[in-house]
Parts: structure tokens; C-alpha cells; sequence
């Protein structure tokens, strides 16, 4: 499994994101085009960015009954996206029909949102034990439903691989530069940690979307991440 950053594109409209790409000349980062963004233009703008060369992370988390899970990820087969994710929350039955509809791409299961942690995972979600335990086992449930991977903190990396062997695919947001802002965030690390820890892909949205000198940006975490 190759490593890659992928840069979450959290913007509201179709010129915030080609104005933002356009700043990279040649260079075509792995994107994630998240609910903002595909809520605001719909399917075109993932033909578009596709149609430019771009590979990209359709992050719309799917959690509903299986048969609408099915029908709408042959929806999203057809945009010909290179990785797409559901909530592991689903179940597997869902998570199963979702394959089902997918086809044979990188499909992934969500644990549990990198703005949780475990006190409002026991509290609020009424989920008991452990965060990482927790995760692991979604993991596990994912894998055994015939997903590709899982969405987690890089804090549950090494547990997951460890449960689930090395080739499944960890995709880990939570990402900030050492000394940055955490914003919303609660279970973050570095790129170059997350290199470390066995992350197979990171997203990492502000620390570049936001920066001053974006391409500066995308280039630190490549360096710190791939090497």
C-alpha cells in the first residue's frame, strides 16, 4: 500500500476549489471532496476534478438502511471516485450491501470522528469502554464485511493493523503540524508521527487549505509523511 496526503478541499463552491488548485500548477494532490463542497456543485464537480487528472476521496460518510446504502454507492461507482467511505455504525449488513453497490474499489468504514473522544463517546454516543477498543472492533467488523479499511485517528493505527493485518487500509485525518492548532479536533498527531505509527494515508484540510503559502504547506506534510 503506497502512502499519499490527502488534502481535504473544504470549500463552498466550485472557484474557492480551482482557485485554490490552480495555485499548484502541475503538481495534482490526492483531494477529498467532502459534503460542503459536493452539497454546494453536486456529482459535476467530482467528474471535473477528475477530468483534470486529480484522484479523489469522496468523503460523504453513508449511514442508512442497506438497500439505500446499495443504490446509492452504484451512484458513486459511476463517478468513478478512488476511495469513498460509509459509517461502520451502519452495521455489516449495511456495510456489506454498500460492497455490494461499490464494485471492487477503496472502500472504507468510519470508526469514530477524530472531533470525538472518549468522554463524549461514553456520555453523549452512550458507547461504553475505551475509544480505542472501540475502534479496533469497528475495525474488525469492517474488515470481516469486506471493506477495504477504516477511517481512524492515527492514535489507533498500530492496534488496528495489529487486529486486522498490515494491508488494511488506515486513512487518518487529525493531522496538524507540530505546534499548530487542534480547531475542532481532539485525537491529532504530526504527518511525520503518523508516518511513524503506520498511517497509510493522512487528510490533512486547514493546516494547508489555510495557510499562507498553501503548495509550502502540502510539500512539508509530503516530505514529513512519505519522506
Amino acid at each position: 500500500m503506497g502512502k499519499d496526503v490527502i488534502i481535504a478541499c473544504d470549500f463552498d463552491s466550485k472557484e474557492k476549489l480551482i482557485g485554490f488548485l490552480d495555485k499548484f500548477g502541475d503538481i495534482k494532490p490526492f483531494l477529498k471532496i467532502g459534503m460542503e463542497l459536493f452539497y454546494a456543485e453536486g456529482p459535476e464537480i467530482v467528474r471535473e476534478v477528475k477530468k483534470r487528472g486529480y484522484k479523489v476521496f469522496l468523503d460523504l460518510k453513508l449511514h442508512d438502511i442497506p438497500n439505500t446504502v446499495k443504490k446509492s454507492m452504484a451512484v458513486l461507482q459511476n463517478l468513478n471516485v478512488d476511495m469513498t467511505n460509509v459509517h461502520a455504525a451502519g452495521t455489516s449488513q449495511m456495510m456489506k450491501a454498500a460492497r455490494e453497490g461499490f464494485g471492487d474499489g477503496l472502500l472504507i468504514g468510519v470508526t469514530q470522528l477524530t472531533s470525538t473522544d472518549e468522554q463524549t463517546m461514553n456520555d453523549e454516543i452512550l458507547i461504553p469502554g475505551k475509544i480505542e477498543d472501540v475502534v479496533v472492533r469497528y475495525a474488525q467488523t469492517v474488515k470481516a464485511s469486506g471493506l477495504s479499511g477504516v477511517v481512524c485517528s492515527p492514535l489507533e493505527v498500530k492496534r488496528i493493523k495489529e487486529a486486522c493485518g498490515k494491508d488494511f487500509v488506515t486513512v487518518t485525518p487529525g493531522i496538524r503540524f507540530s505546534g499548530g492548532e487542534k480547531g475542532d479536533q481532539k485525537r491529532v498527531t504530526t504527518p511525520e508521527d503518523a508516518k511513524l505509527i503506520g498511517s497509510d494515508y493522512i487528510v490533512v484540510g486547514r493546516p494547508i487549505t489555510q495557510s499562507d503559502d498553501p503548495v509550502a504547506a502540502y510539500k512539508r506534510c509530503v516530505k514529513e509523511f512519505i519522506g
